[in-house]
């Protein structure tokens, strides 16, 4: 056996070049080593296709890894009402998705990334978290290692354009929605998830999204990201990306349009993705001209909402609402930040 199979790899070696001299060393290898009740999809064979190491070009990729003439992307729209309640610390939301199949394929179902729910207190991530002591410990340390932390989406309902409840099923951090029929291409399909969840003190169950609080004044910083029920991605490579999150990586996302209202606090400066189409409704009339100014193009930047304003924004909570609506077109994302601390500049 050994004195068949040693000769292919030497045939093969001058057969590629030395391109495969580093990978043609292993079949060798294994070869010696093998056993007569080994199976034989366990052996690296010297003439076995490539695969994702040196993929083979098509029409939806080059082989340089540039699309080809028959490349093509799903695309995901985002209608979206999000509040941020401050003293409990929740954030609540509907969205309208509209789906785009620009794909050759005909889809019966959509998974969507559920990335909170890595926070939820029986998630894997939260099981296979290990605990460390040290000799010496502060008690924020001590605090994180009995975290209570109810975290995780909080799903009311998923219901297509009708009304109609739409059958989902929630595995860890990824939720498979069953559409009514297959989804054809050059098809679209609209829905809504309706949500709420706890946002996570960084201080304590740490992550980069979430709030940190500031003992002095009171006031809460909310960094906001991962907020929102979103579409995985589905392309002619591996179909559905839906591997589960667990806090240290990130994932692609189709791109799409968004459209985003905020309500916060009335006292609160909101920052997001995209362009804030209501500063009418949000900002004074002093920040509206600066913010003008600052759009008109100046070379230096323009302070729209100065410290003297924030500071006295600090010293006492607005009880009042305030809804800032945001728009950003063919973006893979949305995040936002609110806070009564935030001084604002600008500069075109």
């Amino acid at each position: 056996m050994h004195q068949t199979r040693q000769p292919r790899g030497r045939m093969a070696l001058i057969a590629l070049g030395s391109v495969a001299l580093l990978l043609l060393s292993l079949p060798a290898l294994t070869a010696a080593q093998a056993q007569p009740g080994d199976r034989p999809q366990t052996r690296l064979n010297p003439f076995r296709q490539l695969g994702p190491e040196l993929p083979t070009p098509n029409a939806l990729r080059t082989a340089s890894g540039a699309p080809g003439p028959g490349y093509w992307q799903q695309k995901v729209d985002y209608d979206m009402a999000v509040e941020l309640d401050e003293e409990r610390r929740r954030i609540s939301g509907v969205e309208t998705i509209v789906y785009h199949n620009n794909s050759p394929d005909p889809l019966s179902y959509l998974w969507v990334q559920l990335d909170q729910n890595r926070r939820a207190r029986d998630s894997i991530s939260q099981k296979t978290s290990p605990g460390r002591l040290s000799d010496t410990m502060s008690v924020r340390a001590l605090e994180r290692l009995h975290d209570d932390f109810d975290g995780g989406f909080k799903i009311e309902h998923v219901r297509d354009g009708a009304g109609k409840d739409l059958p989902h099923t929630v595995v860890e951090t990824m939720m498979r929605i069953d559409l009514p029929r297959a989804l054809e291409p050059g098809g679209r399909f609209a829905f809504e998830i309706k949500w709420w969840y706890n946002v996570n003190d960084r201080s304590r169950q740490g992550g980069r999204s979430g709030y940190d609080h500031y003992e002095k004044d009171g006031n809460d910083v909310f960094a906001i990201a991962q907020f929102f029920p979103r579409l995985a991605v589905y392309d002619g490579a591996i179909g559905w990306q839906h591997r589960q999150f667990f806090g240290s990586g990130e994932f692609t996302l189709p791109f799409g349009d968004y459209k985003v209202a905020i309500t916060v606090p009335a006292d609160h400066i909101v920052g997001a993705t995209g362009e804030l189409r209501n500063p009418g409704e949000v900002l004074t009339a002093a920040q509206r001209e600066r913010l003008d100014r600052a759009r008109a193009g100046t070379a230096t930047p323009v302070l729209i909402v100065t410290p003297a304003e924030a500071a006295a924004n600090e010293k006492a909570a607005d009880a009042g609402r305030k809804t800032w609506v945001f728009e950003a077109g063919n973006v893979r994302d949305f995040a936002f930040a609110s806070s009564r601390k935030f001084i604002w500049d600008a500069l075109a």
